[in-house]
């Protein structure tokens, strides 16, 4: 048996597979988001260890037997969180997630530095790790001055199953300090930001192991000794693994709490003044591209809040049969935005707003806008010299069969959706722990699911979504400067 464990946003998800890739059980330990000021955004490490716990323990009073024959764990956690230890391993402060931007400040400082573009192939987002810490020097630097290692989210989690400090490519190259065609820590980025190699964790590779369960854990969940931890991956690159997206042309978009158009690349293709970002990939020598857009579910639930009904009622409400566009249009920069504008200050907005317009428009209008955003990426990655012909659809809002036709629609190309079964980041995760306990070769366990149906564009509405695009895309310019 094989465990993925999956740290979310919302919480940390564990599922255990078989040898034969098949899902014995999956159970989720619940997580909140802090938001002490605007544009902060935190969580306690320790809630995180919290909800492995809870999430594991689920698994082990359900199946016991098959929880005791776990052979490798896979992990897989949200990006760019900068979680700081001390000597001793104690937490310093909350961590510091990703869509959070009080850094922006010092992002673009750091962006200036044309040293940082050049080695990680990106732009260095406030979201990123670098910028925090850089933040952390200027706001908080009693902190600054204690810490001894900077550890990802799912790595402080590595550093508690295991005992070691351990990150893997996928997710460092998220950091800005990863030199991303080498696939090893700059120290001279390091450097700029009064840092060191001796603060960052050993680097693997994601189908490499990284560390092995502490005996007091294994004892604890019933398992034997020896129980390999794979490096893992980022959430979108075990996503991607769990979906069988490793090879050149394969893309899969994700609409979870942010949006993802995620590309594999066999090599490494950085354009960084397009906004997408070039990482590598869960493999070795293998990279990949993804546009991310901060709030695509996200926009859903805040309007689902604002007018006191549930996401699906409101999806409910729209429809399953995609209508033209109203005139109503929402830009959906609630947490600012990466892809392709690079901006933690622009917010959000509906504009074209009429008599007529009620609630069911207004629901169009933040699912439109949050396809729309989702086209930016594709045209971002256009520039970036990758061709997509079909995307694979994951997450959440991937159950709205409206929401699925409107992207077809919009990118004017098929949408598949996998048969039934979850083929997301935890079961990415421990397909990746399969491979780093048994030594198979990655690209034979790495396959794609099967297709249950594909969504077509809506030929007749082809024009009228393009019309509504490019009067999306005026907006941000046009609202930017206020």
């Amino acid at each position: 048996m094989y465990l993925g464990l999956d740290l979310g946003t919302s919480g940390v998800k564990a599922m255990l597979i078989d040898g034969d890739q098949r899902v014995i059980g999956s159970a989720t330990g619940g997580l909140d988001v802090s938001r002490p000021h605007p544009g902060w955004s935190e969580q306690d490490p320790a809630h995180w260890i919290r909800a492995t716990e809870e999430a594991v323990g689920a698994l082990k009073g359900a199946h016991p037997a098959e929880l005791a024959a776990v052979r490798g764990i896979g992990l897989s956690g949200h990006m760019h969180g900068a979680t700081l230890v001390d000597a001793s391993d104690r937490v310093l402060r909350p961590c510091i997630l990703w869509n959070d931007t009080r850094s922006f400040a010092e992002a673009a400082a750091l962006d200036a530095d044309p040293r940082f573009r050049a080695l990680t192939g990106n732009i260095v987002f406030p979201g990123f790790t670098a910028p925090k810490l850089a933040w952390v020097k200027n706001n908080e630097p009693d902190v600054f001055a204690k810490v001894a290692k900077v550890l990802l989210p799912k790595d402080y989690l590595r550093l508690w199953l295991s005992g070691e400090h351990i990150s893997e490519m996928s997710d460092s190259a998220g950091t800005s300090w990863l030199d991303t065609g080498k696939r090893a820590w700059s120290t001279e980025l390091l450097a700029a930001t009064d840092l060191s190699e001796d603060q960052m964790p050993r680097l693997v590779e994601g189908t490499e192991q990284g560390g092995t369960l502490r005996a007091e854990l294994a004892a604890a969940w019933g398992m034997g000794s020896g129980v390999v931890i794979a490096g893992g991956a980022g959430d979108n690159a075990a996503s991607a693994c769990g979906m069988g997206t490793v090879a050149e042309g394969q893309a899969f978009v994700s609409l979870g709490t942010s949006g993802v158009l995620f590309a594999a690349n066999g090599s490494y293709l950085p354009k960084p003044e397009s906004a997408v970002h070039a990482f590598c990939h869960a493999l070795p020598n293998t990279w990949h591209q993804m546009g991310v857009i901060l709030s695509a579910t996200d926009a859903l639930n805040w309007h689902a809040k604002v007018t006191g009904r549930t996401a699906g009622e409101l999806s409910a409400e729209v429809g399953a049969i995609l209508h033209a566009p109203t005139g109503v249009t929402f830009l959906p920069y609630l947490s600012g935005e990466r892809t392709p504008h690079n901006d933690a200050k622009i917010r959000g907005a509906f504009i074209g707003l009429g008599h007529e317009s009620g609630r069911a428009e207004l629901t169009q209008a933040v699912m439109e806008g949050v396809t729309f955003a989702i086209r930016d990426s594709l045209e971002a990655l256009k520039s970036a010299g990758t061709s997509i012909s079909r995307v694979t659809a994951i997450g959440g809002g991937s159950r709205s069969r409206y929401w699925l036709t409107s992207i077809a629609t919009a990118l004017d190309m098929p949408v598949d959706l996998p048969a039934d079964g979850d083929f997301g980041a935890a079961f990415g995760a421990a397909r990746l722990g399969l491979v780093a306990a048994t030594g198979a070769d990655p690209l034979s366990v790495f396959t794609a699911p099967q297709t249950a149906e594909t969504v077509e564009p809506v030929a007749d509405l082809t024009a009228a979504y393009e019309t509504a695009y490019h009067r999306y895309r005026a907006l941000y310019p046009a609202i930017r400067g206020i």
